[in-house]
């Protein structure tokens, strides 16, 4: 049987996408060190600790990253329910997309299409530009605008949305887009959304990077605000979170 993922995928494309930040913290480490051989015993240990915290947080956060993306079975997506194969599917993503193909296995006998959000004057990180060099969009894939989705209302039975709604920085624009994404739900759909949050886990994981995501009470604020309801919450992984939703006085 064909593998869903190479080994080690995960975090050879993290490392691929963001080689600047590595780079960088390398050349610090190495400076400290230099430094701190011709310090005096006081700052020598200051930079020995910087160097030290900086070597400790790499390594976390690339553990952190191998498990959730290789070793935890994530991307085997055992996690979502197919008992309603042969339905109206879209995947969206923000530029860089790993799921679609592998949804399509999943619900083999629907209709699956991607769409793209990716805006290249809003979203600038160098790691997504370079994971589109490298991997092309899912067949077909449609790119679209944030604020507006070319589909029917009423017309799709499930839409996720995995680890890119994030990169919607603006409160306004999510809000407008999760309100886009009620409009094209059947009433009995479903929205699955699943990202990293910033919390306590991610904190440890990604330190600073943590703040890249949004916390659990924003994505709250926004769902209620685009009027849909949390059905469901799953824990994928200490780091990753799924949400659920439906329209509001939609119950499972």
């Amino acid at each position: 049987m064909e593998k869903v993922r190479k080994p080690y995928q995960g975090i050879l494309n993290i490392i691929r996408f963001n080689w600047h930040f590595y780079i960088t913290a390398f050349v610090l480490v190495l400076l400290t060190i230099l430094l701190s051989n011709y310090a005096n015993p006081a700052i020598k240990i200051i930079l020995q600790i910087i160097s030290l915290f900086i070597s400790i947080t790499i390594f976390v956060s690339l553990s952190v990253s191998y498990y959730v993306y290789d070793l935890s079975g994530f991307y085997k997506l055992k996690w979502i329910n197919n008992n309603d194969d042969n339905i109206s599917i879209i995947n969206i993503n923000a530029g860089f997309d790993e799921t679609s193909a592998l949804l399509k296995k999943k619900f083999i006998n629907s209709n699956l299409i991607a769409l793209d959000f990716y805006n290249p004057d809003k979203h600038t990180e160098i790691s997504i530009k370079r994971a589109r060099k490298q991997y092309p969009p899912y067949p077909n894939t449609q790119e679209i605008e944030t604020s507006k989705i070319d589909l029917e209302s009423n017309s799709i039975d499930k839409i996720f949305v995995i680890l890119s709604a994030h990169e919607i920085r603006n409160k306004k624009e999510r809000i407008i887009f999760f309100s886009e994404l009620k409009r094209i739900l059947k009433p009995k759909g479903q929205i699955i959304v699943i990202e990293h949050l910033r919390d306590i886990s991610n904190f440890i994981a990604y330190n600073i990077g943590s703040f890249h995501f949004h916390s659990k009470s924003t994505w709250l604020n926004t769902f209620n605000k685009s009027k849909l309801t949390v059905v469901s919450e799953i824990k994928n992984t200490p780091f990753i979170s799924t949400f659920i939703l439906e329209k509001n006085g939609i119950a499972l």
